[in-house]
């Protein structure tokens, strides 16, 4: 189904989201048709923040709003759907578009595995109809399912459109870019050099990928890192947790731009701990890479700033690898929490692979290798 044809049917004109790789469809028309315009899209740091969006925008204009996401983000909804948006609450009409990621039958990577399981469940446990999109939803599927969608909405409920892989197309394409000549990939080089056979907290995507891949290229083991491949945004908080039961052992958490601002809080209570072996880095891109490169808010925010104010003793921002490498060794030589922020460009390699080891399996190394550690 063209994107454009379920746009037109659901006929909303305020849509708020984070963006999800099975959505690019919608993504991409999204930024090509309204860009980021206050008025008509905006892309939230996280999928609880976009309901709150959406609530006053229904408030203010007594219209029904969409919020897309990944299914991995209806945790972060349960809140605020249950104790806000439900007819027992306030009673407010949303529509959902959700990525199912992880279907049950369709091979998808281990962290989406259970949440493809319980996607439609959620939702129905949530009070939310949900009407399936698949490779074979026609026209006319989508209309009979919108007009019994708007009885419910009427009646101030809450309804979902779930989006299975390969069922929304766009022809148009769109390219981001920022304009940064720094690789990530080659940064994360630069971070693996310098913390040696410290341990590596990496955040959620093509980082903690990419980080597996040089430990390979190199010949080295996987042990010393815990790839943070589902729960987006919360590499920093399981790396101060680490930091809090190792003192006397430097930690390290490659970070993102588009995680760290999912669960921002984290910075504050990381702050108020101040763990002195905890080094930071944030490679900010502007953009959600790993699902498609569409921007977050990070590339107009003062990072430093706001590390700086939730209490962080040391912060700076570098765009150059000789930069970073004077930061990394500042890091080895200082004891002390601080931030690094990484300004980096948009892309990853066409053929980067996926961790060969399992989730439990790095667990497992990983735990085995800090028992040994102070």
């Amino acid at each position: 189904m063209k994107v454009e044809e379920l746009v037109g049917i659901i006929g909303a004109d305020f849509y708020t989201g984070v963006p999800d790789s099975q959505l690019k469809a919608l993504c991409n028309y999204l930024i090509n048709t309204y860009g980021i315009d206050k008025k008509h899209h905006l892309i939230a740091a996280n999928e609880g923040n976009c309901v709150g969006l959406a609530a006053g925008y229904h408030l203010a204009t007594g219209k029904v709003p969409v919020v897309y996401m990944q299914n991995s983000g209806e945790g972060n909804i349960i809140n605020p759907v249950a104790s806000l948006l439900n007819e027992k609450v306030y009673g407010i009409p949303m529509i959902f578009i959700i990525g199912w990621r992880g279907e049950p039958g369709v091979h998808d990577e281990p962290q989406h595995i259970y949440q493809g399981e319980v996607t439609l469940k959620l939702l129905e446990d949530m009070g939310i109809e949900a009407y399936v999109i698949d490779k074979d939803t026609g026209e006319n599927d989508l209309r009979k399912a919108m007009e019994r969608f708007k009885a419910l909405l009427s009646d101030k409920k809450d309804v979902a459109f779930v989006v299975k892989k390969g069922a929304l197309s766009y022809d148009e394409k769109v390219k981001y870019e920022n304009g940064c000549p720094l690789v990530r990939e080659e940064i994360i080089r630069h971070i693996e050099t310098a913390a040696g056979e410290e341990p590596i907290v990496s955040t959620t995507g093509k980082a903690s990928r990419e980080l597996f891949e040089i430990r390979e290229a190199r010949g080295k083991s996987h042990k010393y890192d815990f790839l943070t491949v589902g729960s987006m945004g919360h590499s920093s908080s399981i790396a101060l947790g680490i930091a809090i039961n190792k003192p006397d052992t430097r930690i390290w958490c490659i970070d993102g731009d588009g995680a760290m601002l999912m669960h921002m809080g984290a910075l504050g209570v990381i702050g108020s701990v101040n763990p002195d072996n905890l080094v930071h880095i944030v490679i900010n891109n502007g953009a959600h890479e790993t699902v498609g490169g569409m921007p977050t808010v990070a590339g107009s925010m003062d990072v430093i700033k706001i590390a700086e104010g939730c209490g962080y003793k040391y912060a700076v921002s570098v765009d150059a690898y000789d930069a970073l490498d004077r930061e990394l060794e500042r890091a080895k030589a200082e004891k002390g929490l601080r931030l690094i922020e990484v300004k980096c460009g948009i892309g990853a390699r066409d053929d980067l692979g996926r961790p060969t080891t399992t989730a439990r399996e790095n667990k497992d190394n990983f735990m085995d290798y800090l028992k040994g550690l102070c």
